[in-house]
């Protein structure tokens, strides 16, 4: 019986960190796809006008002084930014960017 425990024990221990490296987030990521377009509707012609944003892109200093940072991002239906990131808004579009880097993680098109 102490044997049968103590290897219960043991595998119970070895489980945990492969069921803590689960990604917990895999689900949503599929839910929330960003649009990177936008469609305008000019006299019974249909115009689409895409985005000059591009996923890995780097923005100047320049630029990213041009956008504020939006701290509310609930207010939007944002996600919380990763550590080092923050949400800005750029026309209709929201860009998530990196702090440091100035790089585009994500861009979500706005309603």
């Amino acid at each position: 019986m102490k044997a049968f425990l103590s290897l219960l024990t043991a595998a119970t221990i070895l489980a945990a960190p492969m069921a803590q490296a689960q990604d917990y987030r895999a689900h949503d990521r599929d839910r929330r796809a960003p649009v990177e377009r936008k469609v305008v509707i000019e006299k019974k012609k249909v115009v689409v006008h895409r985005g000059h944003w591009k996923k890995g892109q780097k923005l100047s200093r320049a630029e990213r002084a041009r956008y504020a940072e939006i701290r509310d991002y609930r207010r939007y239906r944002l996600s919380a930014p990763p550590r080092g990131y923050h949400w800005v808004r750029a026309n209709n579009e929201f860009l998530l960017i990196g702090a440091a880097s100035g790089l585009i993680a994500g861009i979500i098109a706005g309603r």
